[in-house]
């Protein structure tokens, strides 16, 4: 069982910048293929981004493109992700995941094997 925990999350003005952070209690947390998350009111559950288990290969929404930028620290167990040039349309609740394996279709929420519980990010205009 991998039990994972958002932080990090807040309101700030547009074009602001924030850093998520998502600390897993596993040690086996490196093996993990770790993803980001949102969910908007009345929306589905959105792919965000996700990192490799070494961190070498990541993968982010063409919204999300150039902004945000995903990373990992497996020594914390620990998952990031650096938001700039905030939006309002980036307002949701964001998640992070964890993958146990090499999922092809890794914008699935489904695919996930564990989920925190989310942390409010709200920009305003």
């Amino acid at each position: 069982q991998v039990q994972l925990v958002e932080s990090g999350g807040g309101l700030v003005q547009a074009g602001g910048s924030l850093r998520l952070s998502c600390a897993a209690t596993k040690y086996t947390f490196s093996t993990y293929y770790m993803g980001w998350f949102r969910q908007a009111p009345g929306q589905e559950r959105q792919f965000v981004a996700r990192i490799s288990f070494g961190g070498r290969t990541t993968y982010y929404a063409d919204s999300v493109k150039g902004r945000f930028t995903i990373s990992r620290d497996n020594a914390k167990n620990t998952v990031y992700l650096q938001m700039n040039s905030l939006k309002p349309e980036d307002t949701a609740v964001y998640f992070c995941a964890a993958d146990a394996r090499s999922s092809y279709n890794y914008r699935i929420p489904s695919v996930y094997d564990y989920w925190g519980q989310g942390t409010q990010v709200t920009v305003s205009s």
